[in-house]
């Protein structure tokens, strides 16, 4: 099936929450905050053909950013490069997709294909947002839901393919200017990502010596940003943002003062379910199909 937006106006935000996808999604983003749970980056996992495949699929998006240089324009954002870097993704993705997943499961291709696009920003705004990232997590527990990724896997999911995942966005963000979609600004958590502070906080915790108030001080985050996503967040703030981390990172700022790893974790998940699952801007460009059902889930 191919997935399509379901959710048009506020009003059907609550089917939404009652849906199979938004069971299966959270279950999906708390699995995983789990299993990487006091983990290393750099500690020894499994890495299955499938999630080295996967590894090589954003290597071709990588690469194709560099074949599409930034084209010279008036304004500073939304380098108009950024499309055509899309229209060769919109062409190969359901292709890319067939790569990764078993002969037997080709028939899904389409389906999964349309998360892999959905994951990289809008071509048309030339931005990229909570929604965008959802997407590509939506696009793995799809490869979950038909078998390609397995529960062996888990780490390989966040430390390998999401975090190569993570550092193409964040060539895209910087080689196209790429805008923050649906930004709070100052009072979001992050211009452009949720998910790497939610399992990264989740890494850290019950952590000997490192406790949240360190990440503001950038000798611990330079020393230690390749073994923790979290720190690896900040480390790339860091290099975007000048002036006070209190002023441009306010929500991060306040976090530092939280105890312990463990409550920041909690409160981090509890504020992706409001500021970004709950909004209706980002959930109105969430598309349905057969893996990711909005039907109710069953009692």
């Amino acid at each position: 099936m191919v997935p399509k937006k379901e959710i048009s106006m506020v009003p059907h935000m609550g089917k939404w929450k009652k849906s199979q996808a938004y069971a299966d999604y959270m279950g999906f983003i708390l699995t995983l905050n789990e299993s990487v749970k006091g983990k290393k980056l750099t500690c020894d996992y499994k890495v299955s053909e499938t999630a080295e495949k996967l590894v090589d699929l954003l290597a071709t998006l990588d690469r194709w950013i560099d074949e599409t240089p930034p084209v010279d324009q008036p304004s500073r954002f939304g380098n108009k490069a950024y499309r055509t870097w899309y229209g060769k993704l919109d062409q190969e993705a359901e292709a890319l997709v067939s790569a990764v997943i078993p002969a037997d499961k080709h028939a899904a291709a389409a389906e999964i294909a349309v998360y892999l696009k959905e994951s990289v920003g809008n071509s048309t705004r030339i931005d990229y947002g909570t929604g965008h990232e959802a997407a590509f997590a939506a696009f793995l527990c799809c490869l979950c839901k038909v078998g390609a990724l397995k529960v062996e896997d888990q780490l390989a999911i966040v430390f390998k393919v999401f975090a190569r995942y993570l550092s193409v966005m964040r060539k895209l963000q910087r080689t196209y200017r790429m805008e923050p979609a649906g930004s709070q600004g100052v009072w979001g958590l992050d211009d452009f990502q949720f998910l790497p502070f939610i399992w990264g906080s989740s890494q850290l915790v019950d952590h000997p010596t490192m406790e949240p108030r360190h990440f503001l001080d950038e000798k611990v985050v330079n020393e230690h940003h390749s073994d923790y996503m979290f720190l690896d967040c900040i480390k790339f703030i860091n290099e975007m943002k000048t002036g006070p981390f209190a002023e441009h990172s306010n929500q991060l700022w306040n976090i530092s003062a939280v105890p312990l790893w463990s409550k920041v974790n909690q409160g981090l998940i509890r504020m992706y379910k409001a500021e970004c699952l709950e909004k209706f801007p980002v959930i109105q460009h969430f598309k349905f199909g057969s893996l990711l059902s909005i039907e109710p889930v069953k009692p």
